[in-house]
């Protein structure tokens, strides 16, 4: 296993076992303290608890080496499963919003007071969760990682929706009760702007959309610093999970024998994958200077 796969599951066990406490113990709160935010909230984090779990799955697919059917390896696993996050996140907010609606009709009684310190707190661990996740997510270039990252902003959003409307509700009076209920029907649109977010970088993935222009300049400098190269020219990139397959196109002097040309070529491959430890193979096309 990489080191970017194992601190990327390590992270992923993390959230995991941090979601699953957190819904048991939101659920516990919400139904004792007459909080239907603070029960959507933990119907929000029981969705997250299968969401970590498919990424573990996902990671655990997705270090796997290519083979003779997938060449370029099976990293592709990881925009599929975040897919299938945002798929979780979709179908809580769209649950939270039927329940809401229905609760907004119904006439019920305020939240419990100690609801709304509970859920203040909630929104300062949630958000720790999110900054750590998403830095991990970010430092191995996993979107399914950032995608459960984001599962964490959205519970805190939640969270804060839920405390505007409980303290409403609390220091209101019953007659301000639904104002819990309105706070999490506004959560849930929260939700679906998030996925959106979270979905759109995972399309580009699979659909190999150029977005690597930063790290295409890299490959580029890194790349004149290799005897015999004069220049290069096309260069595309692919992510596949957190690796990368670069296609280069370089100009060399177009006096040299097959031999040299391959020669450095082969240097120049070596020489990319020891520099950038991302990249997991070069493909390079040699071109005679003009």
């Amino acid at each position: 296993m990489s080191v970017n796969h194992e601190k990327a599951e390590k992270t992923a066990w993390f959230s995991l076992v941090g979601n699953f406490i957190m819904a048991i113990v939101k659920g516990l709160v919400g139904y004792f303290g007459n909080s239907y935010a603070l029960i959507a909230d933990a119907i929000e984090s029981t969705g997250d608890v299968f969401a970590s779990a498919l990424v573990i799955v996902g990671f655990r697919y997705a270090r796997r080496p290519p083979d003779e059917n997938h060449p370029y390896g099976h990293g592709k696993v990881e925009p599929l499963i975040t897919f299938v996050v945002v798929g979780f996140l979709v179908a809580s907010a769209t649950l939270i919003i039927i329940e809401s609606i229905h609760n907004i009709q119904t006439p019920h009684k305020a939240p419990a007071s100690y609801t709304l310190w509970f859920i203040g707190g909630i929104i300062i661990v949630k958000e720790l969760f999110f900054r750590f996740v998403s830095k991990s997510g970010k430092e191995v270039g996993s979107t399914s990682l950032q995608a459960d990252a984001w599962h964490h902003r959205s519970d805190a959003i939640t969270s804060a929706c839920a405390f505007v409307g409980i303290a409403i509700a609390v220091y209101m009076g019953d007659t301000w009760a639904q104002a819990d209920d309105w706070a999490a029907l506004v959560a849930s649109l929260i939700i679906f702007y998030n996925a959106y977010k979270i979905f759109r970088p995972a399309l580009g993935e699979i659909m190999d959309e150029h977005v690597h222009d930063e790290f295409i300049s890299v490959i580029r400098e890194k790349a004149k610093e290799v005897d015999g190269i004069h220049t290069t020219e096309k260069c595309w990139v692919r992510k596949s999970g957190m690796r990368y397959w670069v296609d280069l196109h370089i100009h060399v002097d177009g006096k040299l024998s097959v031999h040299e040309g391959h020669t450095i070529s082969h240097n120049l491959k070596k020489y990319l994958m020891d520099e950038i430890p991302e990249i997991e193979d070069v493909l390079v096309h040699v071109e005679p200077s003009e």
